[in-house]
């Protein structure tokens, strides 16, 4: 556990970003790292989603807790190597408002499917938010790292998610939560007509 109290591996991470930025090619734009991590912050759609599978993965609880979160950025990733190939998928941001607006009502109605249902849900929402992620790469951008960071911003909102769940069952009525993804899902009815 030594090793990740050492500062030193945020350090790493943050030099391996930089790493397109630094090199002598003037007046090219290099997405890398930073702007990886940087876009799924960038719409309030993507943040609410993503927070939201961490929030549901704690109500639906056990096993659930690390495998919603991760068929998301996995299947996620799918969904990026689509965009950033040019391939089609229709309807990207019915989609992502849909994902919001799903996700919102399953914490307010305290839905509890199957571990595999779960997993696969998320996992169709994933493909659209990967595929935007991916489509809205500049061209010429290093893939690689641009995934990598906006992978490990989407599992950090999932933690987040999983936070404000698992403090919500500490202290929290459960009542409290469901209202915040009655909230969720507004926002996404917002989005659709929007």
């Amino acid at each position: 556990m030594r090793y990740f109290s050492d500062k030193r591996w945020l350090l790493g991470l943050i030099l391996l970003g930089l790493g397109n930025s630094v090199q002598a090619h003037t007046g090219v734009s290099h997405i890398n790292f930073i702007a990886g991590l940087t876009h799924p912050l960038s719409g309030l759609d993507h943040v609410l989603a993503m927070i939201a599978v961490g929030v549901w993965a704690t109500q639906l609880g056990r096993r659930a807790l690390w495998c919603v979160p991760l068929a998301f950025v996995a299947t996620m990733a799918v969904g990026g190597l689509f965009g950033f190939a040019g391939l089609p998928l229709p309807l990207v941001e019915v989609g992502i408002a849909g994902s919001v607006l799903i996700l919102g009502g399953l914490i307010a109605l305290a839905s509890r499917l199957s571990l595999a249902a779960s997993m696969v849900l998320v996992g169709v929402f994933a493909l659209f938010h990967g595929y935007a992620h991916g489509a809205e790469m500049i061209a010429g951008s290093t893939a690689l790292w641009y995934s990598v960071g906006f992978m490990l911003t989407t599992a950090l909102l999932h933690g987040a998610g999983i936070g404000i769940g698992l403090m919500a069952q500490r202290g929290l009525p459960a009542r409290g939560l469901r209202l915040g993804g009655a909230v969720i899902a507004a926002s996404g009815m917002w989005l659709l007509v929007s």
